[in-house]
């Protein structure tokens, strides 16, 4: 049986990019990293647990994907450049064809956004994930944070909605998604590139973890603010699409979460620059609404009427076991 050393030794160092601003890597009881002159620092962290983030027997290498693209997607919608992560595993056992796997995909994802495991823990107990992620910002640009939207801003979200929504409802009743929907769930895009070039052209803006409606809730109270949406506008792929024709549900794009896209707010001064950024960057940016004083959320249906709009997913509120459960209470902001 290897070591809990081991099994860091083996699976866990020199994970991610090469960097030369890492001065100690892992190993040691602190990494040394040197921030670069004239930049700011961005840090954020998350939890993912089994039976609460993911189902326990998903495949390794799609986790270790997700663990670090929730990180990044944060790293997203302020803007930043992501630069190093730490990690804090606790796995039941010392399966180490699963952390094989789990290495790989984490290591994929890190690869390809210049980003280093610079050290961490690990344990033994239930499994759970926690990641902090640091980024960079030059600073003499704006950080996008969700402050600054004002009155007669648009706002805007990448890629579509509801799809990762749509895998766990299929999941959940034991029927097997269509591929693309479970990588939407399992293996989410972190908008990085977008969130950079947004930096000098956005008012606000936060990415869509826990659904549309409750994470734009959350940027228009720091703004003080409100706003109306109108639904035929979200950006639905066709399944999503097909799934609200048949059921007139519109859960899965208001408040379905895991969709890791940004959302953000944009002066309509601005709003001529959208395309020819969704095309330089391949993303999909769609308006879908507008910002004003009225300090309420609102929604528009199909028809232009006005809809009272579901929540997202809260913690110690929402209910059922299963991993993904969204609370059904209404939310105004």
């Amino acid at each position: 049986m290897p070591s809990e050393f081991a099994l860091i030794r083996n699976y866990l160092t020199g994970l991610g990019a090469s960097r030369d601003d890492v001065l100690v890597d892992s190993g040691d009881d602190c990494a040394l990293v040197q921030v670069p002159a004239g930049a700011s620092l961005a840090l954020t962290m998350d939890t993912l647990v089994a039976g609460v983030h993911f189902f326990a027997d998903v495949d390794p290498y799609t986790l270790g994907h997700k663990a670090l693209a929730v990180n990044l997607s944060d790293l997203a919608a302020m803007g930043a450049e992501p630069a190093w992560v730490t990690l804090a595993l606790t796995l039941p056992n010392d399966d180490q064809s699963w952390l094989a796997a789990f290495a790989a995909g984490f290591a994929n994802l890190a690869n390809a956004h210049g980003v280093r495991l610079i050290g961490g823990d690990t344990t033994q107990g239930p499994l759970s994930i926690t990641i902090q992620a640091h980024g960079l910002i030059p600073a003499d640009q704006h950080p996008l944070c969700r402050h600054g939207a004002q009155p007669g801003d648009l706002i805007v979200v990448s890629g579509t909605l509801g799809d990762a929504a749509l895998a766990l409802r299929q999941l959940l009743a034991q029927q097997i998604p269509d591929p693309w929907l479970r990588q939407r769930l399992e293996q989410p895009t972190p908008r990085i590139a977008l969130g950079q070039a947004l930096r000098p052209l956005a008012s606000a803006a936060i990415d869509l973890s826990d659904g549309l409606v409750s994470d734009l809730g959350h940027l228009l109270t720091a703004s003080g603010c409100g706003a109306e949406i109108n639904l035929a506008r979200l950006p639905l792929s066709a399944a999503v699409a097909a799934e609200i024709s048949t059921s007139n549900d519109w859960q899965l794009p208001l408040a379905g979460g895991d969709d890791y896209e940004l959302c953000f707010t944009v002066p309509p001064e601005h709003a001529g620059r959208l395309e020819s950024l969704a095309a330089q960057l391949g993303c999909q940016l769609t308006v879908i609404g507008t910002v004003d004083e009225s300090k309420t959320l609102r929604g528009r249906d199909l028809d232009g009427e006005l809809i009272t709009l579901p929540g997202g997913y809260e913690h110690f509120v929402a209910s059922g076991s299963q991993p993904g459960a969204r609370c059904s209470t209404t939310t105004l902001v």
